[in-house]
């Protein structure tokens, strides 16, 4: 009887795991990713034996065991991570509510364990032959998403062609990847041409290039799924297991201190972007930074790193992009960067060089007052320790903005080349003294002696710290060791908020 049973299991296990020789050719298969992805003999597979109950159209004589997506968990460097991922070659890694139940429980294992969920997407969106049981399973997956959301890292990586609903959970999630050759869409070229009567193809509607460079849904492109497996594991030395914990410390004797001069780094002449790039590199360990978005409203720089070991979120205006300008969509980009930071105990670094909102009509019909204010409402709600270094322009809103004294700083230090105001010197001249230079007898040399007045006062930044808009007047080189400091005192810091059951963040 036992005999007959283990033999029974095998058999079982066969089948459920033997390679499909239909269906698209692929690389590597679903179950072999995960194996990849995990540290090695640590993956461990659940439901493997889930089959689908659809008997319309014929399906009860279509798909195999497992419905199309492998489950389960296994450690990643040393720390427990769940997994999923779809398998195209099993009726085209189609969504049908065997499917969905399957992710449903990794993703509760994940919440309940307190470990991050890894979604690898392959999918063609819902099984149309299940009807509602799709839908209803693409709801189930939204919903843990969103209540997850916050608690576990969640982080997708787009690895085939995904389309309708297989889009919208990763959509939710923390963070995206998108191989090379991926697509991402809510509806397909040929459904586009049928209603709209355009032709376009797959890559043109939804490849890598649109998706991290003009829509901005995907965070990172990688060229292949090997390359994407050891992107995801980078990631995750960066970020703690959930809500409760803080990043892991590493090793201090394993990192170097950059040995870049900072002020080397600097222009000359104050018009001249510096590159913001270099000055991060020259700040964190190793000279290591995990740039996210990087593609994506460039003026606006977000990512990873540590220093000193502890791992930190920063965000840093890019002169070399935009003169580092603040417009809609590096309002957005930053604001979701620093919430996620904010829900899992990442430090905020923000670095910057700033000379305002973006003007014009395109800005201000694209909404820019509300896509700024989301910059506003994350900095403002965020908790964790937020330190502030103002590198050369700061002004308006933007400085404001850009994690400010009066947004929660807990450290505001700037280099002595900083000029915080409310606008340029040549902007602030003509609206204040409009009158007196008009009514001069030579009014372009009363316009530049007035601009220079007006930069004797505020092209420094110690009008600033006489107010306590600023801490501290720092010398560029001495930046790291100031923020190292900042982080080891603000390690433990709490705030006692007002209770409520949550925020209304703007659209």
């Amino acid at each position: 009887m036992i005999t007959e049973a283990m033999q029974k299991l095998d058999e079982m296990r066969e089948s459920a795991t033997a390679e499909k020789t239909t269906g698209p050719s692929r690389k590597i298969s679903a179950r072999e990713l995960c194996r990849k992805f995990m540290d090695p003999d640590t993956f461990v597979e659940v439901n493997m034996f889930v089959k689908h109950r659809c008997v319309d159209f014929g399906m009860e004589k279509k798909g195999s065991l497992g419905d199309g997506v492998v489950t389960g968990y296994g450690d990643v460097q040393g720390r427990t991570v769940y997994v999923y991922a779809q398998d195209f070659s099993n009726l085209g890694g189609s969504l049908g509510l065997a499917q969905a139940k399957k992710i449903w429980n990794i993703m509760d294992m994940a919440a309940k364990s307190g470990a991050p969920i890894v979604g690898l997407c392959d999918s063609a969106g819902a099984r149309i032959q299940e009807g509602t049981d799709a839908l209803a399973g693409y709801g189930g997956i939204f919903i843990r998403n969103t209540r997850y959301s916050g608690v576990i890292p969640q982080i997708t990586a787009i690895m085939g062609i995904c389309a309708g609903g297989a889009v919208y959970s990763p959509a939710i999630t923390d963070f995206i990847y998108i191989v090379k050759d991926a697509c991402m869409f809510i509806t397909g070229p040929a459904v586009v041409k049928e209603v709209m009567g355009q032709d376009v193809t797959m890559e043109q509607l939804g490849g890598a290039d649109v998706q991290t460079k003009v829509a901005g849904n995907a965070d990172f492109v990688v060229d292949n799924p090997e390359e994407c497996l050891q992107q995801i594991r980078r990631l995750l030395a960066y970020i703690p297991q959930n809500n409760r914990e803080k990043p892991a410390q590493i090793d201090v004797r394993d990192t170097k201190t950059p040995d870049q001069d900072i002020e080397l780094l600097i222009p000359d002449n104050p018009r001249e972007g510096l590159d913001v790039s270099k000055i991060i590199q020259a700040i964190v360990d190793d000279g290591d930074f995990y740039e996210v978005k990087k593609e994506y409203a460039k003026n606006m720089v977000v990512g990873f790193a540590h220093i000193a070991g502890r791992s930190v979120g920063i965000l840093a205006s890019q002169p070399q992009f935009m003169a580092g300008v603040l417009d809609c969509n590096s309002s957005d980009k930053a604001a979701r960067f620093i919430r996620f930071c904010d829900a899992f105990n990442i430090p905020l670094l923000t670095l910057v060089d700033v000379p305002g909102y973006m003007p014009g009509t395109q800005e201000e019909y694209k909404g820019i007052i509300r896509h700024g204010a989301k910059l506003l409402y994350a900095y403002s709600e965020a908790t964790v320790p937020k330190i502030t270094v103002i590198m050369r322009k700061a002004y308006g809103g933007a400085y404001i903005g850009m994690c400010s004294k009066h947004l929660g700083a807990d450290l505001v230090l700037s280099w002595p080349t900083a000029e915080i105001a409310v606008m340029g010197p040549e902007g602030a001249v003509n609206v204040i003294f409009k009158k007196n230079i008009s009514s001069s007898e030579n009014p372009e040399e009363t316009r530049n002696q007035l601009i220079q007045e007006y930069k004797d006062k505020f092209a420094n930044p110690y009008d600033a710290c006489f107010k306590h808009h600023i801490d501290d007047v720092i010398k560029p080189n001495e930046t790291r060791a100031r923020i190292i400091g900042a982080l080891k005192i603000f390690e433990n810091k709490t705030e006692d908020l007002a209770w409520k059951k949550h925020g209304n963040i703007p659209l």
